[in-house]
């Protein structure tokens, strides 16, 4: 059972009423398992960082998505290299994509294409960790992700958690998507369930079926009541205050109008829902947008299925549409709405997938090429930054590596490189060894 307050007492005789409570489940079916997100705000209250304010919504494709067979394909190559997908012109001329997606293609003026990205990784799990934080694996010790040190740098805004995570699509093994060094207070919130779900609920934030708002506050009269008795008896003020601030802040984030407003779809238009996509992947940006709206400063939408060695074609006739209609759209309703300037959008996957398609029919995977998309934050939108040699192999201009993405979105989330965080051991650990991409930080 996951204990939303620390034991007081490891003797049975002893136990607090207040952990009888819990562990009865007077306050258990409210979902409360809320300790590490609350903890890592009080931790993060007092960090300043710098006077940038931007927000970020990483979108990560796990598997490794094919550079290929959507946004550099290699038309004049042979045909065990270019293979089955025709090709179509964008929005800016002389460029051209894979003809799977065309509303990216068409929308290609909003955002910028890094088509020279050297992953200088081809494997799972480790994948994860070295794109997601910018750092080379090291088995010695997990480095935090990008949101995970926003979290830490930035704090949150109101009663929503700094970093969310849509989706349970990251490999974590290595220490992917999580907090790493810094501890498990800075992981993200992690909402599993598909947003495109008809009884979508957010675990740990919406009452169960038969738990109003008002019950819970009724319970939370009780316990102050029990609260205050316990102060009495066991007169250990200072501990229970720092229980209780936990405690308030959990109250105050299921109670918060706000709260509940970011994860009701319900409440979005249904036209709007539609340009989204009824997906889950289209769902899950749609309720990054409205996550970023209410105060959270970086989202990962993660999406899976992308190892793609077997079938590689019908494989991404399955999976690219989803992201072909949901990412062009989220970058213009944040534009729509004001956002896109405060708001940086980033997509990254694993590594690329190699230029000759096997027996199979699929691409494996490929640890020298690769590509990313930004829009937002001052980024240029229509612009294609460095090429890949005629196969596709590696890049030949503008060569790019994952500290220089993490350093770019550190950059311009306004968090300094030479950044100092503390490992448990003791030892200093500078955020950053990068350079900015110079075509991104106009």
């Amino acid at each position: 059972m996951l204990r939303l307050f620390p034991r007081r007492s490891s003797d049975c005789e002893r136990k607090s009423r207040r952990q009888f409570l819990l562990e009865a489940g007077s306050i258990a079916p409210l979902g409360l398992s809320l300790p590490l997100l609350l903890r890592q705000r009080a931790n993060a209250a007092d960090q300043t960082g710098s006077s940038s304010d931007l927000n970020c919504i990483l979108i990560w494709t796990r598997g490794g998505t094919s550079h290929h067979d959507t946004v550099d394909p290699k038309p004049e190559a042979a045909a065990e290299v270019r293979g089955e997908f025709g090709v179509i012109d964008t929005a800016i001329p002389g460029v051209q994509f894979a003809d799977q997606i065309p509303n990216l293609a068409r929308e290609l003026n909003r955002y910028s294409v890094l088509r020279s990205l050297n992953p200088r990784n081809g494997g799972h799990g480790t994948a994860d960790a070295i794109m997601m934080s910018g750092h080379k694996f090291n088995p010695s010790i997990s480095y935090p992700c990008f949101g995970s040190v926003v979290a830490k740098e930035k704090g949150p805004r109101g009663v929503m958690p700094p970093f969310m995570q849509l989706g349970t699509n990251i490999d974590a093994r290595f220490g992917g998507g999580s907090a790493g060094y810094l501890g498990i207070g800075y992981n993200p919130f992690v909402l599993p369930g598909d947003p495109n779900g008809k009884d979508f609920k957010v675990r740990d934030i919406t009452p169960p079926n038969g738990v109003s708002l008002s019950r819970v506050q009724r319970r939370r009269q009780t316990l102050v009541a029990i609260d205050q008795f316990q102060r009495d008896v066991e007169r250990q003020a200072v501990a229970l205050q720092a229980i209780d601030d936990y405690y308030e802040n959990a109250f105050a984030m299921i109670a918060s109008p706000q709260t509940q407003r970011a994860f009701d779809l319900n409440q979005e238009d249904g036209p709007i829902r539609d340009r989204y996509g009824r997906t889950n992947f289209g769902q899950s940006c749609l309720m990054a947008r409205r996550l970023v709206e209410s105060g959270v400063r970086f989202v990962t939408v993660s999406s899976g299925g992308w190892d793609t060695h077997r079938d590689n074609f019908n494989g991404l006739k399955r999976l690219l549409p989803p992201v072909d209609q949901a990412l062009p759209f989220l970058i213009e309703d944040l534009q729509q709405r004001g956002l896109l300037e405060t708001t940086m959008v980033v997509w990254l996957t694993d590594f690329g997938r190699t230029p000759i398609i096997n027996s199979a029919g699929g691409r494996d995977h490929w640890a020298t090429a690769g590509f990313a998309i930004a829009a937002g934050a001052g980024i240029p939108p229509g612009t294609i930054i460095g090429k890949t040699d005629g196969d596709g192999a590696k890049p030949v201009d503008a060569e790019y590596f994952p500290n220089d993405v993490a350093a770019t979105i550190y950059t311009k989330l306004g968090i300094p490189l030479d950044t100092i965080h503390v490992a448990p051991d003791g030892r200093p650990m500078k955020l950053m060894e990068g350079r900015t991409i110079s075509e991104w930080m106009s």
